[in-house]
């Protein structure tokens, strides 16, 4: 399964990627995760990338065709072609919104491709105080896609971050599942 991550700079899309592949990693799966910035400052667009297999991963190149797309800044929505490539017979789009999913299909204009929102900025706010919404949207993932388990990111997390930042993060982690809503 490849996914394709698209954020700002500052937002966190890399490290959610790097802990998506931790966390399949520790489940018994091959990966790959890279980010794809060059001299961008806070606030620019980035695209980070995962890859998921059961079998090892012989490709190394950037991801042009995802099976999921997450976007974790929705403004991106308006200036970045976010669905370029994605996989129409079953691809899924993970935005953070708090719009509906029908609304942000109907944005995005895909028909068949399956789409989730959360409101991942303002669960971080919540529980963060802080909008780092980028371990929200691995929640969304872990519920959109299956591909790893909720108790392989709280492991993930806890290795990535003190023990206070850690619980924190994965309480955020859990609401952002919870909340995750699909049209």
């Amino acid at each position: 399964m490849e996914f394709r991550w698209h954020g700002r700079g500052g937002q966190g899309a890399w490290t959610a990627s790097e802990l998506l592949a931790r966390t399949a990693l520790a489940e018994g799966k091959y990966i790959q995760s890279f980010p794809e910035f060059g001299p961008e400052r806070m606030g620019a667009p980035v695209t980070a990338f995962t890859r998921i297999s059961t079998e090892p991963i012989r490709l190394h190149c950037s991801i042009y065709e995802p099976d999921v797309v997450v976007v974790l800044d929705n403004t991106l929505l308006r200036t970045v072609p976010v669905t370029l490539g994605i996989n129409q017979d079953h691809g899924i789009i993970i935005v953070n919104s708090n719009q509906s999913p029908a609304k942000v299909r109907a944005s995005l204009n895909v028909e068949k491709e399956t789409v989730w929102t959360v409101s991942a900025t303002e669960i971080a706010l919540r529980i963060l105080g802080a909008p780092i919404m980028n371990t929200a949207m691995l929640g969304a993932v872990a519920k959109a896609t299956s591909i790893i388990t909720l108790d392989g990111i709280e492991k993930a997390v806890k290795a990535r971050f003190n023990s206070a930042l850690a619980e924190k993060n994965f309480a955020v982690i859990k609401e952002a599942y919870k909340e995750t809503k699909v049209e």
